[in-house]
């Protein structure tokens, strides 16, 4: 079994290919090679260690003819220009997310009219396909069969892509699974152009003793999956059979609905005030524009099928955190109240 990962040195992708790699095998088969294609190097050293993997870095779009130069039994695609990206910048979301895309899924296209098997091709869909159109109006509840009205160039660029996936997996091009993930939180490491990204920013660098600014109203309530349920959850998907899979409509992940004041309630209660003093409410019209429009509850029949559910609680999405990430946790008294080991 070969993998390729594009956005392979990215959080999540660094993450999948972790994980790929411990259970040493996909869909029944060993994994020998795990390719990991981004922009830039992937930092990871211990990944980098193991004889299985091999990077490639640089335009995803330039690179995907000498990528696809051989066969690959599974594509996950993860690279993408994020909301925020998209919305400054209209030519970076389309050469980014459309057009690598088709050109991803017309290379795996052209391996299987040369008579190879279709590979497992994953794609990384979003909620952001979800919005509230003039015509229809988005219902308190997103279920399976809810209609995706995106309002933002991401989203939109997320839904057609859904749509190419399912075509080509239609034609028997691939064998296509698409997964609408949800806000990702706490993610490590910098900041990035998501307008989501202050749904990690506000506990990630408080804990780290840092200011942190909230641009939308604390009443806001969201959709969140740890990392851990999210790459669950994209394995899941990609080990599923095609008749447990259901169709070829992309699949909402589960998703934990929690408001901003609940979440900062839930990181106060474990790292104490003095964490707190540090989050500061800093209204950024922009943003709150964007966030607003996406879905915050969800019901799907078809993610617990495949044995998926939702993360208990935020404060267990920040107990993973910290577990993770403890040298992240540099504030003395989150150190102190979650039994950390005090700093020289």
């Amino acid at each position: 079994m070969k993998v390729l990962i594009t956005g392979g040195a990215g959080f999540l992708g660094t993450r999948l290919a972790h994980t790929l790699l411990q259970a040493g095998t996909l869909r029944g088969q060993a994994i020998t090679q795990l390719m990991l294609a981004d922009l830039v190097a992937p930092r990871d050293t211990a990944l980098l260690a193991d004889a299985r993997v091999r990077h490639h870095a640089g335009d995803l779009l330039a690179n995907i003819p000498t990528l696809m130069a051989e066969r690959w039994d599974a594509v996950f695609h993860l690279a993408s220009a994020v909301s925020g990206e998209c919305e400054a910048n209209f030519d970076l979301g389309l050469h980014a997310n459309l057009d690598t895309t088709r050109s991803l899924l017309d290379a795996c296209r052209a391996q299987t009219l040369g008579g190879e098997p279709a590979p497992l091709f994953f794609f990384s869909s979003s909620v952001a396909v979800f919005g509230s159109d003039a015509a229809l109006p988005l219902p308190a509840v997103v279920r399976d069969d809810t209609l995706p009205t995106p309002q933002s160039s991401y989203g939109i660029h997320k839904f057609v892509c859904e749509q190419l996936v399912a075509d080509y997996t239609r034609k028997g091009f691939i064998d296509g699974r698409a997964a609408r993930l949800m806000t990702v939180s706490v993610r490590p490491g910098r900041p990035n152009g998501a307008a989501s990204g202050f749904l990690s920013g506000l506990f990630r660098e408080p804990l780290a003793g840092q200011a942190s600014a909230c641009p939308v109203d604390l009443d806001t309530r969201v959709a969140l999956s740890s990392p851990a349920n999210t790459v669950a959850g994209i394995v899941a998907v990609a080990e599923a059979s095609r008749e447990a899979f259901g169709g070829r409509t992309a699949i909402n992940l589960p998703a934990l609905t929690v408001s901003v004041r609940e979440m900062l309630a839930a990181l106060e209660d474990l790292t104490g005030p003095e964490v707190m003093r540090l989050v500061t409410h800093v209204p950024d019209a922009a943003i709150a524009g964007i966030v607003s429009a996406w879905p915050a509850r969800f019901e799907s029949a078809r993610a617990p099928r495949l044995g998926l559910l939702a993360d208990a609680s935020f404060t267990n999405v920040l107990q993973q955190y910290v577990q993770d990430h403890p040298d992240a946790v540099s504030h003395p008294e989150a150190r102190a109240r979650l039994g950390l080991s005090a700093r020289a």
